[in-house]
């Protein structure tokens, strides 16, 4: 991809303006990033020394707008009460506000009915609640328990939060964890899929797009294989659902999980989206109140979804954040941001691949690839590079970035990882690369 580009004028090193890093964007778009950022309070902060903050470090967690503080604040100023659980005023409010959320969610990503939106605490709790549920439903699909002689699939490519509790079922349940090779381009290696899925696969774990190597893999290719052979999906969308237009339904998949706070929603919440049948033949996760029908000394009957899988209080007002986020997400439209990004992700690989001693561990071109990157300087530390970029105001992310068999396989300790967002501009690409430069001169 070529881009015609204005980069931002100066230095990260502390003459880079906080106009330049604001204002530069590519020549012939119409996408106002200006005002976006205008939105977002933190984005305006001066660090060391009075520098600029260059927010690099959207994939870990995003910034929030006005709109979800504001939501948030509204919801303890004028309608603190327990949802579900009154007929007065404050608590029918609560009730709206949460179950608001939930409609919002749904519209978003194209689900067909709000019941198949479970709140959870973030993605790696629905990941859980799902890997917990199937090994002890009666009934998995249209098969029986998950047991010895069963396998899962993965991808050697997931976090560890889509990984670890699917190597716990199979501990638990005596069913064995295959995965799908990744190859040094950063690439899902599919050639061996039809080998790999088998009629005793149960279910498919895999992520949209990859936190470390920005891949974005080939959903419907792999469902396909998956539906051949009876086995259910659930898809990790953490970094997918903040950038890209999702549709469940198109998608087809049983299961996908997000997390509000990389959304521009806020932390303390997440989102495990279910297909309603499925759901329903899960058993609860957490026992408590609100997910019960009927409970006697003797026992209890549970809740249809989503309650049965939102035990106690929910959290109301990380609600009103993320229906908020929701709202504001939608106002932009996801098509612009995925564009913008788009962008800013081919002018920074190109700016990277021309940096002596620096590789990108991940995809080289923007074809099925989103705005996280990661990279290593030959004879540098990762730990020591994002060190010297946060003196100059720069934040990026250090380390194996809970993929740790990624790194294992590239032969590197940990990586570098700059990631962008709605907000992000050229300007703050042209400071990490000055950040680079001054990495480099310093430890030589």
């Amino acid at each position: 991809m070529t881009v015609t580009a204005t980069p931002a004028t100066g230095s990260a090193t502390g003459s880079t303006t906080a106009s330049a890093v604001a204002t530069a964007a590519p020549v012939g778009t119409s996408y106002d990033v200006d005002r976006i950022r205008a939105d977002f309070p933190i984005l305006s902060r001066r660090v060391h020394d009075d520098r600029p903050l260059v927010y690099l470090d959207s994939a870990a967690t995003s910034q929030k707008p006005r709109s979800v503080l504001a939501a948030m604040t509204d919801y303890y100023e004028r309608h603190n009460a327990a949802a579900h659980r009154g007929v007065h005023v404050l608590a029918e409010e609560a009730t709206d506000i949460y179950e608001g959320a939930r409609d919002k969610v749904a519209a978003f990503i194209h689900a067909p009915d709000g019941r198949e939106v479970v709140f959870t605490k973030n993605a790696t709790e629905s990941i859980n609640l799902v890997a917990y549920a199937l090994g002890n439903a009666d009934r998995l699909g249209s098969r029986g328990r998950l047991g010895p002689g069963d396998e899962i699939l993965v991808t050697q490519m997931e976090h560890h939060s889509n990984l670890v509790p699917w190597q716990l079922l199979a501990q638990r349940t005596g069913a064995t964890l295959r995965w799908i090779p990744v190859s040094l381009e950063g690439r899902l290696e599919l050639d061996d899929l039809d080998s790999l899925l088998t009629d005793r696969t149960r279910i498919v774990a895999f992520v949209h797009q990859s936190n470390i190597l920005g891949t974005v893999n080939p959903v419907d290719v792999i469902v396909r294989r998956a539906r051949a052979v009876g086995a259910l999906v659930l898809l990790d969308s953490c970094q997918s659902v903040p950038h890209l237009p999702i549709d469940v339904q198109a998608l087809g998949v049983d299961f996908l999980v997000f997390s509000g706070h990389k959304m521009c929603g806020p932390t303390g919440i997440g989102v495990l989206w279910g297909r309603f049948g499925l759901l329903a033949e899960l058993p609860p996760f957490l026992a408590g109140g609100s997910m019960i029908e009927e409970v006697t000394m003797a026992g209890s009957t549970y809740a249809e979804p989503p309650q049965r899988f939102e035990a106690g209080v929910p959290m109301i007002a990380e609600a009103a954040g993320l229906g908020a986020a929701v709202d504001y997400l939608t106002g932009i439209g996801l098509d612009a941001v995925a564009e913008h990004e788009h962008r800013l992700t081919g002018y920074a690989l190109e700016r990277l691949a021309a940096v002596e001693r620096l590789r990108i561990i991940g995809p080289a071109t923007t074809e099925a690839r989103g705005g996280a990157i990661s990279f290593v300087i030959d004879g540098i530390h990762p730990h020591d590079v994002g060190q010297l970029l946060d003196e100059t105001g720069v934040a990026v992310r250090v380390g194996h970035h809970c993929v740790r068999p990624v790194c294992q396989l590239f032969g590197v300790p940990a990586t570098t990882r700059a990631s962008f967002y709605l907000y992000t501009t050229y300007g703050e690409i042209d400071a990490l690369l000055d950040g680079i430069e001054r990495a480099k001169r310093v430890f030589g």
